[in-house]
């Protein structure tokens, strides 16, 4: 029988800094309109696939909740499947949750949240993007940094924007910097990473003169001003000098906000733990860096995109995190952000060596079903069968295998039954993985025949069969947030909105009061004054 926790001890959860995680087992857009604070977005249908790495510990107290669609009940179902032993349903509901405290829109919150919260009160500078624009064709001494992923700046990115991910700021600042004279415009698509890498840059204690572009890319659209797209300037990594530099800024900031460093005695130790403490073991470098070569054990979360979006990666509030890099930058840099959104946060020291065989719980690996398995063979020589795809409704736009239909994960057991004829129903998903981990609920929803093609779409295209655009809905397509800050097309009510509602986030952080977040000001002036 499924327990049940209320809306008040989860919430003294958070506010006493104890570990739990909240999962939210509806689609992305309805999550995206509307939920807790922290909560996680694991829509019901995905939970074997997306889980497991935000909750690494078995043992770890979990709690999922809707909003009366009936998926929590499943979802605790699957979750015990897997493994894990401490499973809570809301009681309540999303419903239930909001009658105590404040509910959210959009996603990745917790850091959005946190930016402006850094900017009200370090009063982060910035100018318009009018303002900027004009600096721009008047000044030669300008560099303009992109905070965001390499394939967003490729995207769309502003005049003389070279890209430089948040997480990689200092570490190659002097590379791209070389002049304390040269004035450094700081930008990304809204406001979160031009405010958290400007105001990084700012607490490093360079030299230069650092504004933001206020309201990313959005606010350069809605001037009506003109972005480039297409572009591939990146800052190159840095010489050992300047990386030397950034390293002793780096090592002044991380010392005053209180960043630890531990080594690999006291990793292996913390790993020792991590069957009652959950822990996580990431390193911050770019990904090209950690393709070539990484501790075993450590994920890839480049160190900018996990202060923007933490809930990506760490999916336990409460738990331990350790961080890797290989130049003493950027791993304290990224600590120094997670410390004080309330994270329990310690920096790998790069001058110790990762303890072989460290001692991880062993997190439990999905084996796809043997039953029901199919090739692409085996689906050209069925009678009469009816694909549905399970991929997101972005992806099947693109593309998928000819006469195909969309259908929702979450809700897969009701809107098959819709399905006209009485051959067979084959599930397939971009890799093959959704469609397998969720023949099972398809096969007890209709009498039909029910099977998964393996490799999915992905096979069906390396063996050489075309795709198609034309689209059959079989389920609303409300599985993504069309996020109003990425892509060229928004329409402008939708970024003003985004912009209005992020403004408005430091007042629901005040009202809601579970956050544990703390912005460290710079008195490291002050404190040699009167020292």
């Amino acid at each position: 029988m499924a327990k049940f926790i209320t809306a008040r001890d989860l919430r003294q959860h958070w506010v006493n800094n104890l570990e739990i995680a909240l999962l939210d087992v509806r689609e992305e857009g309805p999550y995206s309109e509307s939920h807790p604070l922290f909560a996680l977005s694991v829509p019901v249908s995905e939970i074997e696939k997306k889980l497991l790495p935000l909750v690494p510990r078995l043992s770890a107290p979990i709690v999922v909740y809707d909003d009366g669609e009936g998926y929590a009940d499943r979802a605790t179902a699957r979750i015990l499947t897997l493994g894990y032993r401490d499973v809570s349903i809301l009681k309540g509901g999303l419903s239930g949750y909001s009658l105590v405290g404040e509910v959210y829109r959009d996603v990745n919150v917790p850091s959005k949240a946190f930016g402006e919260l850094v900017e009200s009160i370090n009063h982060t500078p910035s100018l318009s993007a009018r303002e900027i624009n004009d600096v721009l064709n008047r000044d030669g001494d300008i560099v303009v940094l992109d905070a965001r992923r390499f394939e967003e700046y490729n995207t769309m990115s502003i005049p003389r924007g070279r890209s430089c991910p948040g997480g990689e700021l200092l570490y190659r600042f002097f590379e791209a910097v070389p002049s304390p004279e040269t004035t450094v415009i700081v930008n990304c698509a809204g406001r979160t990473r031009s405010i958290v890498g400007t105001q990084s840059l700012i607490n490093s204690g360079i030299p230069n003169k650092v504004v933001a572009l206020r309201n990313g890319t959005i606010g350069w659209t809605l001037e009506g001003l003109e972005l480039e797209t297409e572009k591939t300037e990146r800052v190159p990594r840095p010489s050992g000098e300047a990386s030397e530099k950034a390293r002793k800024y780096a090592e002044s900031w991380a010392n005053h906000v209180g960043v630890s460093c531990i080594d690999g005695e006291q990793l292996a130790q913390f790993a020792a733990e991590s069957e009652v403490r959950t822990l996580y073991l990431l390193d911050v470098r770019d990904p090209e860096e950690y393709a070539l070569g990484h501790p075993a054990g450590f994920s890839n979360a480049p160190g900018g995109q996990l202060v923007q979006a933490t809930d990506e990666w760490v999916g336990v509030r409460g738990a331990r995190i350790v961080l890797y890099d290989t130049d003493g930058v950027r791993a304290r840099m990224t600590a120094s952000w997670l410390l004080q959104l309330g994270w329990e946060v310690y920096v790998f020291e790069q001058r110790s060596l990762v303890p072989n065989g460290l001692l991880l719980p062993k997190i439990p690996s999905f084996y796809p079903p043997k039953s029901g398995a199919i090739t692409i063979n085996d689906l050209q020589n069925t009678t009469g069968p009816t694909v549905i795809d399970l991929a997101r409704s972005p992806s099947y736009r693109q593309g998928h295998i000819p006469g195909a239909w969309f259908a929702s994960g979450p809700e897969l057991t009701r809107d098959l039954r819709a399905v006209d004829g009485d051959g067979p129903i084959v599930l397939t998903s971009p890799d093959g993985d959704l469609a397998s981990i969720n023949i099972d609920e398809a096969r007890n929803s209709v009498a039909r025949e029910v099977y998964y093609l393996v490799g999915g779409t992905t096979a069906w295209v390396a063996a050489g069969h075309p795709l198609e655009t034309e689209s059959r809905w079989l389920s609303q397509p409300i599985d993504v947030y069309k996020r109003p800050y990425e892509g060229t097309s928004n329409a402008r009510k939708d970024m003003q909105g985004y912009l209005d509602w992020e403004y408005g986030l430091v007042a629901q952080l005040a009202n809601d009061g579970v956050a544990r977040f703390h912005v460290k000001r710079d008195s490291r002036l002050q404190e040699q004054i009167t020292s």
